[in-house]
């Protein structure tokens, strides 16, 4: 999903430059207008998270949800994980549409027919036609939520910072600079709000799933997953059998010593950290049959 997301994020931005230089606007067209405007579209709360500005605009969004979105969606499973994307994709939208009904009632725009913007006096339907939103952002913060709340430890490098960082201070430090810039600097054409309303939604919605793990279900469970518990069962039915029919034939084998015991625990569990993290990295399917086997056991075990 996350790749398939990429390519149509990418095709749009190629098609939006290609209609453009025949008088195509398509910003206009699926950008997120404000709601109180005469081009506004309910459409537009999912088609304008497929829009960009430019190269630069496109080029971090998508490698940030390359980056995180990959790791998301081999947690929770396609499904879970474009749920997740189009609704706080959605939520960011609402954000940025109720910071605009902020400004819209605080400056009094509603009072006045006509409104000088920039030295040029249009309409007010003109004006507040000129508020659209449009981009992935929202949608790809709330995927860098996610990933600092699943692996809070886990220890990026961003430039330009010489030393690792956890995810959940990277996070807390997004928060603050979105915060920091929504309050100093609403006239810099980013939609600050929109970003932090992407969060916001993601966090009710994780939060929701952690308390209500049930109404995950849903979504369906991976393919590998599905194989993964089918052969855990199987397994430990065999195993179970084995057990019981090596009491009978040796009942009392020779017990190992503490340091044999310690040493065995030891080099087992260095066998499962590596196999967690080739799942971490490449998925349950990149696993060979001997380390699935190696899992079965450890579960079993615990």
């Amino acid at each position: 999903m996350t790749k398939n997301l990429l390519i149509v994020n990418f095709l749009a931005f190629i098609a939006t430059w290609g209609l453009q230089m025949r008088g195509v606007d398509l910003t206009s067209l699926l950008g997120l207008h404000f709601f109180l405007a005469s081009d506004f579209h309910v459409y537009q709360f999912i088609t304008y998270m497929f829009l960009h500005g430019g190269f630069t605009h496109i080029f971090f969004n998508m490698f940030a949800l390359w980056m995180f979105g990959s790791v998301i969606e081999r947690v929770w499973g396609s499904k879970k994980f474009l749920f997740y994307y189009i609704s706080c994709g959605i939520g960011a939208g609402i954000a940025q549409e109720l910071v605009q009904y902020a400004t819209y009632m605080i400056e009094g725009i509603a009072a006045y027919q006509y409104v000088n913007a920039g030295g040029v006096q249009m309409s007010t339907d003109a004006y507040i036609n000129l508020w659209t939103t449009i981009g992935a952002s929202g949608a790809v913060y709330a995927i860098l939520l996610a990933f600092g709340m699943i692996f809070p430890n886990e220890r990026l490098f961003i430039i330009p910072f010489p030393f690792p960082i956890k995810a959940k201070w990277l996070v807390v430090g997004y928060i603050a600079i979105e915060l920091f810039s929504a309050m100093s600097g609403p006239g810099d054409g980013v939609a600050h709000m929109a970003h932090l309303g992407g969060m916001l939604f993601g966090f009710l919605l994780i939060r929701y799933w952690q308390k209500h793990p049930d109404s995950s279900q849903r979504f369906g469970r991976s393919r590998g997953q599905e194989f993964f518990d089918n052969m855990k069962r199987r397994y430990d039915q065999r195993q179970q059998s084995s057990h019981m029919k090596a009491e009978h034939t040796n009942p009392d084998p020779r017990r190992e010593t503490d340091q044999e015991y310690n040493a065995r625990k030891r080099q087992n569990q260095e066998e499962i950290d590596a196999i967690l993290d080739k799942i971490r990295k490449s998925g349950y399917d990149s696993l060979t049959k001997e380390e699935k086997q190696k899992l079965f056991d450890q579960s079993r075990e615990s």
